[in-house]
């Protein structure tokens, strides 16, 4: 508890992923401070709903993704930007929160700081000035005194850069360590189980199409291999169920699709490898403990960005390891003779399999955050500039 009597808190974030940490991040501040003592305001979603928060307006009103859907709502954005930021600036908060999504957060911060000067602004998730866009860290000390960052390489990025002050407060993730992470027993018991594929196509529309073909081409690949018999198991999303049980029906090997947190994470507990698209859930496989090879193909106008990404792996574990430990096969490479070839070592015992074992203890190890949980510790953070 600390000495303030009342704290007005306003949280910005742009989409639900930012909404869930948003809400995890609500908790944890309401333990440090009595929840009657804050005032909260600003944009959120229905996590956040659910502890009280009043948002200015629904999420979905700015929620969108691809360029095409912004342009068609870009009228609507802008107005959300100004009235977010004009609403921010006549309530006078304590402090600013903008949590991810900074084409619309930081645009609101910096309108928020032009008018309030002193007013702390937080910045949890940072943007990806490690992969591109580089000058963006040293422009965000103008409106942000504080990032909170979901990697642990982000701070020595940020200090590098001339970017704001940057702490690292540990990946959401984390938070479901237990959960996530299997027991060295567990590990071994994959090797007696009946060889199980874990195939990740994607959560959009878009990479379901352009994966799917490729990864039955490599189903069947393997088959021609020699790999003894196996199944294939398929985490979707409700809404392109469709979409893939129309293209998994002329794969040698049909998938059983799955559906759900927990039906996902069973899967990952007895899969010997997993096939999946670049993203998150990369991450979330290496927590499991799950050898992977990763795909991703994208259209040829989107393929040409690859020339402004300064990073050496799209591979989330392989940018905390420093090292690319795990297979990743982009546009052209992306075909099913070389994942095949990739995935073929990794259904065995053998070095390459072993490897990506003993690299997933050091990304835990890498990924720490002591007994605090991530949403702790960034609430430690701004409970104490709300002190000073």
């Amino acid at each position: 508890m600390t000495n303030i009597k009342t704290v007005r808190i306003a949280i910005v974030v742009g989409e639900p992923s930012g909404d869930q940490l948003a809400a995890k991040l609500m908790s944890a501040l309401e333990d440090r401070f009595a929840p009657a003592l804050i005032q909260w305001s600003g944009v959120g979603g229905e996590r956040m709903a659910k502890l009280g928060f009043h948002s200015q307006f629904p999420l979905a009103d700015i929620a969108v993704m691809g360029f095409l859907p912004v342009l068609g709502r870009l009228r609507v954005v802008l107005r959300r930007i100004r009235e977010t930021a004009q609403a921010i600036i006549s309530l006078k908060p304590d402090i600013l929160l903008i949590i991810d999504s900074p084409d619309f957060t930081h645009r609101v911060a910096k309108r928020v700081r032009g008018a309030l000067p002193e007013l702390p602004v937080v910045d949890y998730v940072s943007p990806s000035v490690w992969a591109w866009r580089s000058g963006r860290a040293a422009a965000m000390r103008q409106y942000v005194d504080h990032v909170l960052a979901l990697l642990p390489f982000e701070p020595g990025v940020h200090e590098r850069l001339g970017g704001p002050d940057c702490t690292y407060v540990g990946h959401p993730l984390i938070e479901r360590l237990a959960e996530l992470r299997p027991s060295r027993s567990e590990i071994e018991l994959r090797e007696g189980l009946p060889l199980r594929l874990v195939v990740l196509p994607g959560s959009r529309k878009s990479e379901i199409t352009r994966l799917m073909p490729i990864f039955g081409l490599t189903v069947e690949r393997l088959l021609k291999m020699g790999v003894e018999p196996f199944e294939i198991l398929l985490p979707a999303v409700d809404h392109l169920r469709d979409e893939i049980e129309q293209m998994s029906r002329s794969w040698l090997v049909k998938p059983t699709l799955v559906f759900g947190e927990e039906a996902k994470l069973a899967a990952f507990r007895t899969a010997r490898a997993a096939l999946a698209a670049s993203g998150t859930v990369t991450l979330e496989l290496a927590l499991s403990g799950v050898p992977m090879v990763v795909a991703y193909q994208v259209s040829f106008f989107e393929g040409q960005l690859r020339h402004v990404i300064r990073v050496p792996s799209i591979v989330l574990p392989n940018l905390i390891l420093g090292r690319n430990v795990i297979p990743e096969h982009i546009q052209g490479e992306c075909n099913p003779v070389q994942l095949a070839n990739s995935l073929l070592p990794l259904l065995t015992s053998g070095p390459e399999r072993n490897d990506q074992i003993a690299a997933f203890e050091e990304l835990d190890q890498r990924m720490a955050t002591g007994t605090q949980s991530p949403s702790e510790l960034a609430a430690n953070i701004i409970a104490g500039l709300l002190n000073r």
